[in-house]
């Protein structure tokens, strides 16, 4: 059955409406006041101020509407202020906003943890620990395999992003902006991080390489400069976020999986960004069927409020001694409350199958588009790749793989122009990422595709 929005409600129009004046005036006093405020290194990428959102609109504060199809980077997966969690918000907040859990712990803390331990993959014994964002839940994880494995060495891939935190810098492929930029370093970044190449499909050397032969020319690298007897965790994005939505080729996350498996090795599933029904299932790696043996979840996991969380099998996380894992605000009680009604709201509207559904209606107007421009001359939309409604464009010197992250900035700021919030990433920063609410509307998503569509033939 199709997955539809027919049964929710939203508090405001679902419909894009900008003035000719954008950004606004209200939009640019603010922008003003920040600049005497706000640290320069705090970027924003769209110039307009937020007044209020719901579904997959945003109104600013000069009464403009835009089509939202980030989603924050994908956390309101459910929408900006669905009911259900802003209900549990309000309620959460009557009673008590924080005791820290390390103090005065709380039901709704055991009760999410009771959640992700069913929603995760695999039905082995499991225990969970949360955090307030996906950098904190990455340290966190790879800690407890450094514990539980008494060895030092971390792998990652080409083209990851896994925070800003100084570990997690390490981890994360991209230098500028996240590990340095025109003044210097962020560094020294912390010790025994490696990195291997990703199976990157589009851009393969080899186009006939298949998934597994990715995974063993990873291993052997593994084998040869680390030595896998010293690999504390293996860690990877199932498809990575900032790095360009790279989904890797079949069979790559399972060869590595096993072979984690068979050396002793944490595999660790970074599903910050691709969790929570994004990819049209819970989680990215049920897609092949990977059981990760710790996962890691932020963004999505409560419907906008900060939260994160690792969980993973019960004799891994069992291993850190009492007191070695928390944080003071670590499952906030109020950002628990909202995870579970969350999760509820997934269930409820099936948003897993919407994401489905938005995939089949995105990438058939998408692969359209791709061919028109191409019969015309004007092939500059090199890969159109994703899962769910995970998506991504990546566009290209007409006629080549070239990256054009030039045509990227261009079609982004069109689309900004016409009402439209897209998002761009890659580590050659030419990839469009479409990052819809899960609860938008059909209509809303086929004008926002139509604006997209106009903005790349325009520009091409």
């Amino acid at each position: 059955m199709t997955a539809t929005t027919n049964d929710i409600t939203f508090r405001l129009e679902q419909k894009r409406r900008v003035q000719a004046d954008f950004p606004g005036p209200k939009s640019i006093a603010l922008t003003e006041r920040r600049k005497a405020v706000v640290a320069a290194g705090v970027a924003s990428s769209v110039p307009v101020y937020v007044a209020d959102a719901d579904g997959g609109i945003i109104h600013d504060v000069d009464g403009n509407s835009f089509i939202d199809l980030g989603s924050g980077i994908a956390v309101t997966s459910v929408g900006a202020s669905d009911p259900a969690v802003v209900g549990a918000v309000k309620e959460a907040v009557e009673h008590f906003t924080h005791t820290c859990f390390m103090v005065t712990p709380y039901e709704s803390y055991v009760a999410l943890a009771e959640q992700l331990n069913r929603l995760t993959p695999g039905d082995h014994e499991k225990r969970t620990v949360l955090f307030n964002s996906g950098a904190e839940a990455v340290e966190n994880a790879v800690k407890v395999a450094r514990l539980a494995t008494g060895r030092d060495a971390v792998v990652a891939f080409d083209h990851a992003y896994h925070g800003r935190t100084n570990l997690t810098m390490a981890l994360t492929a991209k230098a500028m902006p996240y590990k340095s930029g025109p003044a210097g370093s962020f560094g020294p970044f912390a010790p025994e991080v490696y990195r291997l190449p990703m199976s990157y499909p589009y851009r393969e050397e080899n186009p006939e390489i298949t998934g597994a032969e990715a995974a063993r020319r990873a291993i052997t690298m593994i084998e040869k400069q680390i030595g896998g007897d010293l690999v504390a965790a293996i860690i990877i994005e199932p498809i990575q976020g900032e790095g360009g939505f790279i989904v890797p080729a079949e069979g790559f996350l399972p060869e590595l999986a096993a072979w984690a498996k068979d050396k002793g090795i944490v595999f660790i599933a970074d599903e910050v960004q691709s969790g929570f029904c994004r990819t049209g299932e819970w989680f990215a790696v049920d897609h092949e069927g990977v059981v990760p043996d710790i996962i890691t979840m932020a963004k999505g996991i409560a419907g906008g409020m900060p939260l994160s969380a690792i969980t993973g099998r019960a004799d891994l996380l069992d291993a850190v001694h009492a007191g070695g894992l928390g944080g003071t605000y670590g499952g906030n009680p109020v950002a628990c409350a909202a995870a579970l009604a969350a999760i509820g709201s997934m269930e409820e509207y099936n948003l897993a199958g919407r994401a489905r559904h938005i995939e089949e209606l995105a990438t058939g107007r998408l692969r359209e588009l791709q061919a028109r421009l191409a019969a015309s001359g004007s092939a500059v939309i090199g890969d159109i790749r994703g899962r769910g409604a995970m998506l991504a464009i990546e566009l290209v010197q007409a006629g080549s793989k070239e990256p054009n992250p030039e045509l990227t900035r261009n079609v982004a700021a069109a689309c900004l122009k016409d009402g439209v919030i897209i998002l761009t990433c890659g580590t050659y920063g030419n990839v469009i990422r479409l990052l819809p609410p899960l609860v938008i509307t059909d209509e809303l998503l086929n004008d926002g595709l139509d604006v997209l569509a106009a903005a790349i033939k325009a520009n091409a």
